[in-house]
Order: C-alpha cells, then sequence, then structure tokens
C-alpha cells in the first residue's frame, strides 16, 4: 500500500513535470505563431508583397514644343510596346527567338538586339518591339508563360505636325548613346530619348522631365500577371516659341521648293516669327532610327537636305552688304550724304578692271541712290575710303558677326576679314581685295539669321538681338528692351531712304516685286546677287550671261528688307541659291503681307 503511495506520487510528480515541459512549449508555439501573425505580419506581409510585385523605372513623358499660340511643334504619340528584362531569363537567346517566331522584326531590329544580348548584363528592360499592333499583342499575351521577361508596355513616340516645314527649326530626337546613360541613368530607361538638333536639342534639359514607377505583380517565373499601379512621373516643360506655325508654312510655301532660306523677325524684339531651310527632311525618323535607305538618300543628295541654311548656310551677301558699307563710311567721315562718284560702267584698280553690274554705267551716284540702283563702282569707292577694318567693325555693330545670343545649337558665325586678318595669314591686301569686300564679295561670308538681324538693326537704329524661345514651363523669358546703336539720324536716314527707294521707285531693283497694301504699307529692302564661282578677268571682260552657267555655277540670289517703311515692325532676309534677282524679293513680300493680314501681337 506505500508501494503504491510512493509509485502515485512519482507518477504525479512527472505528469505534473510533462505537464509543465508541455506548457511550456505549446506557450512557446502560441507566442511564436502570435509574435508571426500579429506582431510581425506587417514584414512578412512586405516581404510576401515584395516576392509577388515587381517595380521598374519608366521614362518620363517628353515636354511639348508649341508656337506662341498655342499650335503644336512638337508632341507625343501612345504607342504599345514589348520590353525585355534580360535578367528575368534563363536563357534570352532562346526567348529573343521565340519573340520573333510571333512578332516579325526588321534586319536592324534582330542586329541591335542581338548587340545587346552579347553585351554586359542589363538590370533596366530593352525595347524588343516598338507599335505593336492588337494582333500582335494578342499572340504574345497568349504565348506569355514561354516569354519569361517580355512585357507589354505603354510608350510614346515623337511627333511633328509640321514634319519637313520646321524640321530644322525645332530639331528631332535621338537615342541616347552609352555615355549620356552612364551619366544620366534616367536615359538608360526603354523609351527615353535626347535632343539631336534645334530646339529638342538646345532645351533638353527642360524637355526631359523626371521617371515613374510601375508595380506588376508577377508569377513564380517572373512573368507579369497584371499591372497594380503606375505613377507616370513628371512630364517635362512645355517650351513655346516665338514661331508663327502659320508663318512658318507661308515661308516654306514661298520658297516653292527651291534651295534656300527665310528668317523672319518682328523688330520690336527680335522674335523669330519664322525660320525656314529648304530642302528639309521628316524629323520623325530620328525617333526610331533612321533606316538606311533613308540616310543614304539624304548623303547623296547634292542640295544637303540635313544642313540648316538659316543659321548654318554662310553665303556671300553681294549687294545687300551695300547698307553697311555705307553707314561705315558715313560714319567714319569717308563720305558725306552728299558725296557722289561718277559711275562710266567700270573702275580701274591698279592694273585690273573692275566692273560694275550696269556695264553702260550710271553715271553720278551719291550713297542714296547709289543704293537704289546697286552702283557697284560707287561702292568700290567707298569701300577703299572707309577700308576693311571700318566695314568689319560696323558689321559688328549691326550683328553680322560676333557669337550670336541666339540659344540654339550649331550657330554658325559671319565673318568680315580684317588687316590683321590677313597678315596672320600672309595675304598680300591690295585695294582691289577692299573694293570687292565693299558689294559683299571676297571673303565676306554671313548667314541668313545675321543678315535678318542686320536688317533690322538698321530698320530701327536699335541693338536687335533674335530670340526663339518665349515661355518655359508657363514662364515667360525676360527680353530687356534693345539698346540704341549710337549712330547719327542723318546717317539713318540716307541708308532709309536708299532702301526705300531700292523697292518703290521705278529705278530701284526690286521695283518689279514692290509690295502693295491697303492703308500705304510698303516695304524696303536691298536686292543682292553673289557670284559661287571665282570669275577671271576674261569672264568679266566678255560681260557674259550667268543665266546661261549650268544651274549650280549661277549666282545665288538675296534680299533684305522690313516693313512698314515707317515705323517697321517686320524684318526678312532671303536667300535662294542659284535664283533670280527678283525671286526672294518676292519671298519677302509674300510673307511680309502674310504677317500683315494677321495682325499679330506680340505680347
Amino acid at each position: 500500500m506505500a508501494r503504491d503511495t510512493i509509485e502515485r506520487g512519482r507518477f504525479t510528480r512527472r505528469a505534473l513535470i510533462l505537464g509543465g515541459v508541455q506548457t511550456l512549449v505549446f506557450g512557446g508555439l502560441v507566442a511564436r505563431l502570435y509574435d508571426l501573425q500579429v506582431i510581425e505580419h506587417p514584414r512578412y506581409r512586405r516581404r510576401a508583397r515584395d516576392n509577388a510585385i515587381a517595380q521598374r523605372l519608366i521614362a518620363p513623358e517628353r515636354g511639348l514644343i508649341t508656337d506662341r499660340t498655342g499650335a503644336l511643334l512638337a508632341g507625343n504619340r501612345q504607342h504599345w510596346r514589348a520590353l525585355f528584362l534580360i535578367t528575368d531569363a534563363h536563357d534570352p537567346e532562346q526567348v529573343v527567338t521565340r519573340f520573333a517566331s510571333l512578332v516579325i522584326l526588321s534586319p536592324a531590329e534582330r542586329a541591335r538586339l542581338t548587340a545587346l544580348l552579347a553585351g554586359p548584363a542589363r538590370y533596366v528592360p530593352v525595347v524588343l518591339k516598338h507599335d505593336l499592333d492588337w494582333a500582335e499583342m494578342a499572340r504574345l499575351e497568349v504565348h506569355a508563360t514561354q516569354l519569361p521577361g517580355v512585357i507589354i508596355d505603354r510608350g510614346f513616340s515623337r511627333y511633328y505636325p509640321l514634319g519637313a516645314a520646321a524640321a530644322h527649326t525645332i530639331g528631332y530626337v535621338v537615342r541616347p548613346d552609352a555615355a549620356e546613360a552612364t551619366r544620366y541613368p534616367v536615359l538608360a530607361l526603354p523609351g527615353a530619348r535626347v535632343g539631336g538638333a534645334g530646339i529638342e536639342q538646345a532645351r533638353q534639359a527642360d524637355l526631359l522631365g523626371a521617371p515613374g514607377v510601375v508595380e506588376t505583380e508577377v508569377d513564380a517565373l517572373g512573368s507579369v500577371v497584371r499591372v497594380l499601379d503606375r505613377n507616370a512621373g513628371q512630364q517635362g516643360k512645355t517650351v513655346a516659341l516665338t514661331l508663327d506655325a502659320s508663318l512658318q508654312r507661308e515661308a516654306v510655301a514661298a520658297l516653292n521648293g527651291r534651295a534656300g532660306a527665310v528668317v523672319l523677325l518682328d523688330v520690336q524684339d527680335g522674335a523669330v516669327l519664322a525660320m525656314a531651310s529648304a530642302p528639309s527632311f521628316d524629323p520623325a525618323w530620328f525617333d526610331q532610327g533612321v533606316p538606311d535607305a533613308v540616310w543614304s538618300g539624304w548623303m547623296r543628295d547634292p542640295e544637303r537636305p540635313l544642313t540648316d541654311r538659316a543659321t548654318q548656310g554662310l553665303y556671300a551677301p553681294g549687294s545687300s552688304f551695300k547698307p553697311t558699307v555705307a553707314l561705315a563710311a558715313l560714319r567714319c567721315g569717308a563720305i558725306t550724304p552728299e558725296t557722289r562718284f561718277f559711275c562710266p560702267g567700270y573702275l580701274k584698280i591698279g592694273d585690273r578692271i573692275f566692273y560694275c553690274w550696269l556695264r553702260s554705267g550710271h553715271g553720278s551716284m551719291d550713297a542714296a541712290s547709289a543704293l537704289q540702283q546697286s552702283c557697284d563702282v560707287f561702292y568700290y569707292h567707298v569701300a577703299m575710303r572707309a577700308g576693311i577694318d571700318r566695314m568689319a567693325a560696323m558689321g559688328t555693330l549691326l550683328g553680322l558677326t560676333g557669337q550670336p545670343r541666339l540659344d540654339f545649337p550649331g550657330l554658325a558665325t559671319g565673318f568680315l576679314p580684317t588687316h590683321g586678318w590677313a597678315r596672320q595669314r600672309r595675304i598680300n591686301w591690295t585695294e582691289g581685295d577692299t573694293a570687292v569686300q565693299g558689294i559683299g564679295q571676297g571673303y565676306t561670308l554671313f548667314t541668313p539669321l545675321n543678315l535678318a538681324t542686320m536688317i533690322a538693326r538698321v530698320a530701327t537704329g536699335r541693338a536687335v538681338a533674335p530670340h526663339l524661345v518665349r515661355s518655359v514651363g508657363g514662364v515667360m523669358t525676360d527680353r530687356p528692351p534693345p539698346r540704341g546703336l549710337g549712330l547719327d539720324d542723318l546717317h539713318w536716314e540716307v541708308v532709309r531712304r536708299g532702301l526705300d527707294e531700292v523697292v518703290n521707285t521705278p529705278m530701284g531693283t526690286s521695283w518689279g516685286a514692290r509690295l502693295i497694301l491697303p492703308g500705304g504699307v510698303r516695304m524696303a529692302g536691298k536686292t543682292g546677287t553673289a557670284q559661287v564661282i571665282n570669275e577671271d578677268a576674261a569672264m568679266e571682260a566678255a560681260n557674259y550671261n550667268d543665266s546661261r552657267l549650268p544651274w549650280k555655277f549661277r549666282p545665288n540670289a538675296l534680299f533684305v528688307g522690313y516693313a512698314p517703311v515707317m515705323q517697321p515692325r517686320f524684318a526678312a532676309a532671303v536667300v535662294i541659291e542659284h535664283g533670280t534677282l527678283l525671286g526672294p524679293v518676292k519671298v519677302a513680300r509674300d510673307l511680309f503681307a502674310a504677317a500683315f493680314r494677321q495682325d499679330l501681337v506680340i505680347g
């Protein structure tokens, strides 16, 4: 009996110990479960969510470019595209092969993908195909499980409503190169673009924007199940230009396919209202890469459609330079408004004869009448009296030389020779060289933008400086009023009277293309023709007919002008390569007429 009591006591102690152990174990399990399911639940929920959800950056939508009225000049079109995250695929080459069996890839696209697969590992998606149609997207969705890492996504392509009409000024976008993508990681994102020319390049920082994020639910293989959230990021800023889309179209239409350039300025503040270059190109090609056949065609074209003639084309100005020569001579006292020279049709300088375009001669000329009838002999005399250094100084004052202040890439600078320049190059400068510069030939070269700036300053007497950007992100650009140039009012009056008579008197060289508008609105200006080949003494003596030369050897035709004559509002420069005398005058006339019809108000 005592033995049974002892055994029962032992059993009770064991039971208590075992029960205590079980209670501790169970309590520990309960505590751990509570810790996992209650206390640690948010952390593990996030980790589970991270295993099922993928986040990736997306390129921002590029900012818009508009004209002065808000009309779209560069925008974005949405499209669907296939992306490929290479690191999500066990065999990337096999995935690309399967993709190519479902969606047609061009040879260029295949070559691009081959190069990407052969390169270093990439942790951002690459573009497999742009502009997917619905049938292609359906095939990809059906075979999604066989395409790990392939993502169907929205993208944007650049759109240019004016097309070739404003290509040189607006520019285009291109894929960033490796160096750019390294410096700015956002540019490594699929669909990111950088400006390759024009305003697109000049305002890249404003137009780029900030990247967004897209969240997707993925399965165990990494394939996208659905898009959970999409933050598009911050679109680039809208850049509003001073251009007027309708006047830009007018300028291109007036050139009518002829190689050349047009620049139209508002002389009140230098706003560029139109700037056209012909021939041109379709800027949309550059967004996805220019096909080899298109690029080869551009490169073979002797008229160089990619060249922006308005800002990069350097031309001898011919007689359109004569107002600058007159002002230089008047300013330094080399001539007075009453100074006259007799033109017999030629002038002998040293042992060479320099001819006037009118071989019978103009007779007695002063500064104004010599502008009116474009007498070369008068300006041979004037140039030699003033000298090349004073002509160069006046050219700089009028905006013909020096670095332009326009915020625009690739601007060429005009050039006027000086004695210092000639000495540096060991050129034996003669009076004949100076005389030739006086009629805008020889070494003298300007862009149409330079010429437009010059005639705007002649029209107003102020330092008008061209500009293209009106506002960025809704903030207007600050433009102080142009300062005065400090020349004598009498000198301005003499030159402006001559420019008025060029167009509005029967003896003027532009009388046949004068502007006639209601209210007596007239234009003033100066024609110019400039040889593109070196004429030897025999050719000049023979007084050859340049219209019988092959087209590419004929002189360029130029016109600079402004309107109205009193209280000018607009200024223009026109160059037509190998054109006729009145061709550029008519272009400027029609453009002035269009501007007045619109009754433009530049705010």
